[in-house]
C-alpha cells in the first residue's frame, strides 16, 4: 500500500464536520443516482469528493488551503478532464440544498435532455393548468 493510499485511509477516518454532513447526503448513490467517492486518491493528489462518471471532483475548503497549491491543483486536476467545484465548509453547514443543486448542475452538465419530441399543445401543459 502507497503512502498516498494509507493517507487517504486515515483522512476519511478523520472528517471535518462538513465532509461528514455532505458525504451522508452524497454516499450510496443518494444524489441522483450519482456514484461518488471520498478521500480519492488522483495522480498525486488526494480529492475530498469524485464522482468518476460525471468527471466531477468536490472539494470543500476550510482556512487550511494555501490559494497558490490550490490554483495549481485545480489546473492539473482539469487537465485530467475533471471539473472540480469548491465549496467552503460554511456553505454546506449552513446552504446544502445550494450546494447539492450545484453538485447536481455539474454532474448534469453534458446530460441535457433534448426536446420531447411530441410536446403537449400549449392549452394541455401542465403549467398552463
Amino acid at each position: 500500500m502507497t503512502a498516498r493510499v494509507s493517507f487517504a485511509r486515515k483522512l476519511r477516518r478523520n472528517q471535518t464536520d462538513a465532509e461528514r454532513v455532505l458525504w451522508f447526503r452524497l454516499r450510496n448513490r443518494c444524489l441522483n443516482d450519482l456514484k461518488f467517492k471520498r478521500q480519492v486518491p488522483i495522480d498525486k493528489y488526494i480529492v475530498d469528493f469524485c464522482c468518476a462518471d460525471a468527471r466531477l471532483i468536490v472539494e470543500l475548503d476550510g482556512g487550511q488551503h494555501a490559494m497558490r497549491d490550490e490554483t495549481n491543483r485545480t489546473a492539473v486536476l482539469e487537465s485530467m478532464g475533471y471539473l472540480l467545484l469548491r465549496f467552503w465548509n460554511n456553505d454546506v453547514l449552513q446552504n446544502m440544498d445550494r450546494v447539492l443543486e450545484e453538485i447536481l448542475n455539474a454532474a448534469n452538465r453534458d446530460r441535457q435532455e433534448p426536446p420531447h419530441p411530441y410536446p403537449l399543445p400549449c392549452g394541455e401543459r401542465e403549467a398552463d393548468r
